[in-house]
């Protein structure tokens, strides 16, 4: 049985690419193309696919806020010319960030993780369970960096920007920290004042209104105190 796929982009040479990528694979057919969200929402009323591969600027209705509109979304692969959506895609549990000019190696490594995906079984929608490991963040103009979840120690706000603190490095990022921390699983990073987010893996200590984390100490704001406490002991029964 052929994956069935709808590429959706308001580029029609960009629609072109992808087909003739997938068009080269032989378990993959396009079943659609739409140049505007707005139709391609009508058609999954009726509709199912495997796989949607979408744009995110275009007219009316961008590509993220048709992800955000699917109730039973298929597997989504993101298909833009910007690299700064990749944060609030990898929230909405897409499957893949590819940026354009899209080389075929890279295609390819995308169509290997959908038929993982689907080989695997694995229910599309049990977003809680299928949480990314790693975010992309950009630390500068031009660089993405791969960060992974269980390296991360602290976030500490530092007004518009971010430190993320993580084993590995250091790095700062242009976000706000309540934007970044719900990007994170809540049951593995908790806010514990304004500054500062933290993994709760990673707290050594505990001591009155502070946690040590990596031989510092990070104190514990006092609207959070109570909600901190109850959770680091939840998450040692």
């Amino acid at each position: 049985m052929k994956t069935k796929c709808l590429i959706i982009d308001d580029e029609p040479l960009a629609i072109n690419v992808i087909k003739n990528y997938l068009d080269q694979i032989e378990n993959f057919e396009v079943t659609k193309t739409f140049t505007n969200a707005i139709n391609c929402l009508n058609f999954l009323k009726d509709e199912t696919v495997d796989v949607i591969f979408v744009d995110i600027n275009m007219p009316v209705l961008d590509g993220l806020n048709l992800i955000k509109s699917l109730e039973n979304p298929p597997l989504i692969i993101v298909t833009t010319a910007y690299e700064e959506f990749a944060l609030e895609t990898y929230e909405l549990d897409v499957l893949d960030y590819l940026v354009k000019p899209i080389e075929f190696p890279r295609f390819m490594k995308s169509l290997n993780k959908v038929n993982r995906r689907l080989e695997n079984n694995t229910p599309v929608s049990d977003t809680q369970n299928n949480r990314p490991s790693y975010l992309f963040v950009k630390i500068d103009k031009k660089k993405m960096k791969k960060i992974y979840l269980d390296e991360i120690l602290t976030i500490e706000s530092l007004k518009d920007y971010l430190k993320i603190n993580t084993t590995t490095g250091k790095y700062i990022i242009h976000s706000t920290l309540s934007d970044f921390t719900d990007l994170l699983p809540s049951r593995d990073f908790i806010r514990i004042h304004r500054s500062y987010t933290i993994a709760i893996n990673k707290i050594d200590a505990v001591e009155g209104n502070s946690v040590e984390i990596e031989g510092l100490r990070y104190t514990i704001g006092r609207s959070y105190l109570e909600e901190v406490k109850q959770k680091i002991l939840n998450s040692s029964l």
